[in-house]
């Protein structure tokens, strides 16, 4: 028994094809092909819109998911972040329902698969369910150069209890602001054939300390009670500055990266060439009220993918929302184009693309239908998606 469908246009993970094709898939959505409508027989199912292969949210929080509309918008990044520390400490019933839900919302809009940062295990129970394919990034920082072998330990075990469960969890580092290049180089001898991210210069004053060291991430070491004598400025931005401690991952997920240079980007090119630079444009309006550059990292013919981050800095977890913020700051970029970013870029950047991203035989990418698309091929405002397979 085969699925058939047939829509106004199929996207097939790197263009879009006009009606008159059919999908056609085995009952567990297995692609068989895409053939023309005369060939396909009966029972066809038929839809207005564009069928699309499951979406790839590249970078999530689902941990946080319990943050929803507690944060306020438009605080600046340290902000943010001190606030996210505080509330975490709740009880596990509240943080375990959030995550349901988040899951729930991420599945029934299309979504596939899910780079997810984990500082917990408290994702774990939901995750072994396995209703969306995850790779665990278990995020690693510290301030205090002395701390970094403990820090290792601690992700260490971590990554052990997803791997444990039959998840793939790699150790990455979270910002380089917030990990000192010790521990940075102990970080790089687990990478082994990882996919790594990284949050990149969300803010100015990121690339400021590393060049500098002055600016207002001096505050963040004093509230720590960290001495900063261990620390020395590159007369770099963060990016360049911390290359080649990470160039040995086998790919990477640079995240955010709204204070990126064309110099940033050709760094990444000759020292990190397997790498995707995540687009979160809904996160970094909520934050910072800033878009990445998109038109450079375009310029520069850079990998894009597309995440939502977490529910302390967003509306919604929907990749649609993200396509559509994009498209409002940038109205010339073809829809298919941003459907690739968020589809088969994201699958190979998640070392997942024999299975999802695409519309390519054998493979079990699910199917998304994205309705709401306008006569000159652009999203309305009422754009919206949902999961058919």
């Amino acid at each position: 028994m085969y699925q058939k469908l047939q829509a106004t246009q199929i996207f097939t993970g790197t263009e879009l094809l006009e009606d008159q094709l059919v999908l056609i898939t085995n009952q567990d959505g297995t692609v068989e092909g895409i053939v023309g409508i005369e060939d396909a027989g009966e029972d066809i199912q038929h839809w207005e819109g564009i069928i699309a292969p499951g979406f790839v949210n590249a970078h999530c929080h689902l941990e946080l998911s319990h943050m929803k509309g507690l944060i306020p918008a438009k605080t600046g990044l340290q902000e943010f972040v001190k606030q996210i520390v505080g509330l975490r400490k709740v009880e596990d019933a509240i943080i375990q329902e959030a995550i349901i839900t988040a899951e729930k919302e991420m599945l029934e809009n299309g979504i596939v698969a899910v780079g997810d940062i984990s500082n917990t295990i408290d994702s774990l129970a939901q995750k072994e369910k396995q209703k969306l394919a995850y790779y665990n990034f278990i995020e690693i920082y510290d301030l205090d150069p002395t701390r970094a072998p403990e820090k290792i330990k601690a992700g260490l075990e971590i990554q052990a209890q997803f791997q444990k469960n039959g998840l793939r969890a790699a150790l990455v580092p979270h910002a380089p602001y917030s990990c000192t290049f010790a521990l940075l180089k102990l970080l790089a001898a687990h990478f082994d054939a990882h996919t790594i991210s990284m949050h990149n210069q969300e803010t100015q004053d990121e690339n400021i300390f590393f060049e500098n060291k002055t600016g207002s991430f001096l505050g963040m070491y004093e509230r720590t009670k960290v001495s900063l004598d261990f620390f020395h400025a590159t007369g770099l931005s963060s990016l360049q500055s911390i290359l080649p401690k990470i160039s040995t991952a086998a790919t990477t997920i640079l995240v955010h990266n709204s204070f990126t240079s064309a110099a940033d980007i050709n760094a990444v090119k000759k020292q990190m060439p397997n790498t995707f630079w995540c687009l979160c444009p809904n996160a970094n309006q909520y934050i910072e009220q800033t878009m990445p550059p998109i038109e450079l990292l375009r310029s520069q013919k850079a990998n894009m993918v597309v995440g939502t981050d977490s529910y302390a800095s967003n509306w919604s977890l929907n990749i649609l929302d993200e396509i559509k913020t994009i498209q409002q700051h940038h109205p010339t970029i073809e829809l298919a184009e941003m459907l690739q970013w968020a589809t088969l870029n994201g699958a190979k950047a998640l070392q997942m693309e024999d299975k999802l991203g695409s519309f390519e035989k054998g493979k079990k990418p699910g199917v998304v239908l994205i309705e709401g698309v306008a006569t000159s091929g652009a999203l309305t405002n009422s754009a919206k998606s949902k999961r058919l397979i």
